[in-house]
């Protein structure tokens, strides 16, 4: 594990501390593979102090990945800006929001769809995950009701724009998009296709 600095705690908010501290250790390494004992010595304090809010290990990085997605809906609500001409527009801005979130937080977003991750078990952060899907669910509607985009099943879109959008993401965090393999500017390109295939004929 790389070296980040110790972060130590004197008073305040201990939970918001250890957070901040874990998900400080998780930008530096790119992984989760520190224990509750090296977040409590970073932030500055006992072994048994980070329990009094984490059950264990997993129901920290649990609220890291809600954080997570908290922070990628914003993100992508915020490139979404109501001057842009077209629900298209929108789409492209929104799923290349997604994208760029990803690239400049890879660890983290590794950690949002592992499965230390396990939704299933915590309301919260299913709920924060479903709301940044819903981002998604809600270009599709506006521009199906538009008629900017076919009108097929929207659960038929989504699982296409998804799988596109987080795959592109996964390459790009991965250093795959090489120029030889996909040319210059891949992203926008692929994007491109995508929309192509959602969107009605002129």
């Amino acid at each position: 594990m790389s070296e980040t600095k110790d972060q130590p705690y004197h008073h305040g908010d201990l939970r918001r501390a250890l957070i901040d501290t874990a998900l400080a250790m998780l930008a530096a390494d790119q992984n989760w593979t520190f224990t509750l004992r090296e977040v409590a010595r970073r932030t500055g304090v006992s072994h048994a102090a980070p329990y009094k809010h984490f059950r264990d290990r997993e129901a920290l990085l649990r609220e890291l990945a809600r954080i997570g997605f908290v922070r990628l809906e914003k993100t992508m609500a915020e490139a979404m800006r109501p001057d842009l001409p077209s629900t298209r527009a929108q789409f492209m801005a929104a799923a290349q929001a997604y994208i760029g979130f990803a690239w400049q937080n890879p660890g983290l977003y590794r950690l949002m769809f592992s499965s230390d991750a396990d939704k299933t078990i915590d309301p919260q952060l299913h709920d924060a995950a479903m709301s940044t899907f819903g981002i998604l669910l809600r270009l599709l509607e506006n521009g199906q009701r538009d008629g900017s985009f076919r009108t097929v099943a929207i659960s038929a879109q989504a699982a296409a724009s998804w799988g596109q959008v987080h795959g592109l993401a996964m390459l790009a965090i991965s250093n795959q998009l090489l120029e030889e393999k996909v040319g210059s500017a891949p992203v926008p390109a692929a994007l491109d296709v995508l929309l192509d295939g959602i969107c009605c004929s002129n």
